[in-house]
């Protein structure tokens, strides 16, 4: 078990802290792993910061109004590679505070391109590559509680010892598969942080259905999803704190223009009404709808052609990924082989690697 505690705001600590992230800033490598609570906020909140070296193991508590600044030179882009595992939600808790944090290595990205499930765990990589079983029991643990344990320090901290050795390991992998610049491309877009966070403008493609609305409810759902977004992000509540999806599908099909409408609608809570109603209302007069809006589209059936289209296309990536021992939701997803069934050319299938290995066949199958 680890008896390394957690760097802390403690001005004692401040020198610890210094000394931290001068050995980062010379190393070879960052593991790098947080934990993190989003349950009850917009912006997921970070509890603890785990960092290693080929030689260094250690932890940051953020909490407390802990300054992490010195960190930053060694964290932000251009400082010493990042590897990580899964990094997405890291990224998106760290990045308002460091900003781009490239280069990066992707060790569940890596494993995926190595032949493992897209979304193999960390554990599991550690048990295939090192016999190692890791502790599972503070999987749920609530990491925003003080004090924190030795033992869910030492849970924490295997999270990035065996980082550097995995990546290692996945190199060597990669390189005799011929795939080291498979991997490049993919973390290009971790690298700029590409779909990290969400634009309001651009929350309504969220939203389920949302293509089969006529223009004029298309028109509010793009305004009344911004207003949701933005005002999560102002509250730092989670959006459907603010308006759940219910309320918010109830008032694109409706469109009520007064607050008896509003409470016309059953998927509304009184309190959202009564604080927010003059807003929505506002929110939908300046959509500038038509008196009456045209009813709302009935489901219609698969389209029986498209459905056809993709299955064949999916035998296809089945069949390429099964030559090449890759998961097949690697190459394309169900969504990518619609949009090339209906003659899109901007899917992810035909971008990058991905295109000579299997967009061309599907192209060819299209």
């Amino acid at each position: 078990m680890t008896t390394i505690q957690p760097i802390t705001a403690d001005p004692r600590d401040a020198a610890r802290l210094q000394t931290l992230a001068a050995e980062l800033s010379d190393a070879r490598f960052i593991g790098l792993d947080t934990e993190f609570l989003r349950e009850r906020t917009y912006r997921p909140l970070l509890c603890l910061l785990q960092l290693s070296t080929p030689t260094t193991f250690d932890c940051v508590d953020p909490l407390g109004d802990m300054d992490l600044s010195p960190l930053r030179a060694a964290l932000s882009a251009g400082g010493p590679l990042k590897i990580m595992h899964a990094a997405r939600q890291d990224l998106e808790v760290l990045w308002p505070l460091f900003g781009p944090l490239g280069p990066l290595f992707d060790t569940q990205v890596a494993a995926a391109l190595t032949g493992l499930p897209a979304q193999v765990g960390y554990a599991e990589l550690v048990r295939r590559h090192f016999a190692i079983e890791l502790d599972k029991s503070h999987t749920r643990t609530d990491w925003s509680q003080r004090p924190l344990s030795a033992a869910q320090l030492a849970y924490a901290i295997e999270d990035v010892r065996h980082l550097g050795p995995l990546r290692e390991c996945l190199m060597e992998q990669l390189d005799k598969l011929g795939r080291l610049e498979w991997l490049r491309e993919e973390m290009l877009p971790l690298e700029a942080g590409e779909g990290l966070f969400v634009d309001p403008e651009r929350a309504h493609e969220r939203l389920k259905g949302f293509q089969d609305l006529d223009a004029d409810r298309q028109r509010l759902g793009q305004r009344l999803a911004a207003w949701r977004e933005r005002r999560a992000a102002e509250r730092n509540r989670p959006r459907t704190w603010i308006l759940d999806d219910a309320g918010l599908k109830a008032l694109i099909a409706e469109a009520p223009r007064d607050v008896a409408g509003l409470r016309a609608l059953p998927e509304l809570a009184p309190g959202l009404i009564d604080n927010s109603g003059a807003e929505l209302l506002g929110e939908i007069e300046a959509a500038t709808l038509p008196a009456r809006l045209p009813p709302l589209p009935t489901r219609t059936r698969p389209d029986p052609k498209l459905g056809e289209d993709v299955k064949r296309l999916g035998a296809k990536v089945r069949e390429v990924a099964a030559g090449l021992e890759l998961a097949p939701e690697l190459l394309a997803t169900r969504r990518d082989l619609e949009v090339i069934a209906r003659g899109g050319e901007d899917a992810l299938p035909l971008r990058g690697w991905r295109r000579g290995v299997v967009g061309e066949a599907l192209l060819a199958a299209r």
